[in-house]
């Protein structure tokens, strides 16, 4: 009775050890929201229209990620050669944006945002490996970040409706071509997130 007793010990413990080998491991996501380059130098560029549509609804995702407790950060483009520097107007984002002073404020001189500059290295303090973007130009640096996202192990997201460009339809196509989500979607998933 002892050896059965002892065979079936040694089964169970073979078999725990071999269903959690089994089992994919769980990576819990941990997202940040980029607003990116919404700076009074280049809104003029976008059509009045666009411009009130995209700036909601990137209100309402700062919104979002605020209700859950996850970063909202500010990315600031500038150049030497096209402006706008720190300190003048047309650097400043628009002031119907719901950003606050104590967000994290990066600067960036090229068009994605991890392009030298600190942002891997804030993102990776507060232990973000996910980040949604909002902001302009939907086909010129909001698309560099998003595609400069993967070479610094991000999963990347664009929140459909809170980019902007100088053309409507290539703006559209973005959101088509790399599945923009809606936040609705986003909201769920934060809130499964949470549970």
């Amino acid at each position: 009775m002892k050896k059965i007793s002892t065979l079936l010990a040694i089964l169970l413990a073979f078999q725990c050890v071999y269903s959690q080998a089994d089992e994919p491991e769980r990576i819990l996501m941990k997202p940040a929201l980029l607003v990116i380059d919404v700076q009074k130098q280049f809104l003029p560029i976008m059509s009045k229209e666009d411009q009130d549509r995209a700036v909601e609804m990137m209100n309402w995702s700062i919104w979002i990620f605020r209700q859950y407790g996850l970063p909202v950060i500010r990315v600031y483009h500038t150049s030497e050669k096209w402006g706008p520097k720190p300190g003048e107007p047309g650097f400043e984002f628009c002031d119907s944006l719901k950003i606050e002073q104590s967000d994290p404020k990066v600067i960036k001189t090229y068009a994605s945002a991890f392009n030298k500059t600190e942002l891997n290295n804030l993102l990776k303090e507060k232990g973000i490996n996910a980040v949604f973007l909002c902001g302009l130009s939907s086909v010129g640096c909001v698309l560099a970040t998003y595609m400069d996202a993967a070479n610094y192990d991000y999963e990347a997201f664009i929140i459909k409706d809170a980019i902007i460009s100088h053309d409507a339809g290539y703006t559209n196509q973005v959101e088509t071509i790399f599945n923009a989500l809606d936040l609705n979607t986003i909201s769920y998933m934060f809130k499964i997130r949470k549970e």
